[in-house]
């Protein structure tokens, strides 16, 4: 039997907005601790250069089925 392992991927925020169907200013707002759209359950970035951030594909995907429930 072969172990199946989950494909981790790293998504910009082009991409991100298309999957959560939410502006990429909106996303930004949901990240901003300050915001009144502050959102602590939306995944947070990571850094994937000195300036380049992204977001884990796998923990959107989680969130939005979140959402769901």
């Amino acid at each position: 039997m072969q172990n199946k392992q989950a494909e981790i991927r790293v998504v910009r925020i082009k991409e991100v907005a298309n999957i959560t169907s939410i502006s990429k200013s909106s996303i930004y707002e949901m990240l901003n601790e300050r915001s009144s759209r502050y959102d602590p359950t939306f995944p947070k970035r990571v850094h994937i250069g000195v300036s380049a951030v992204g977001w884990l594909r796998h923990e959107i995907e989680a969130w939005i089925l979140s959402k769901k429930a």
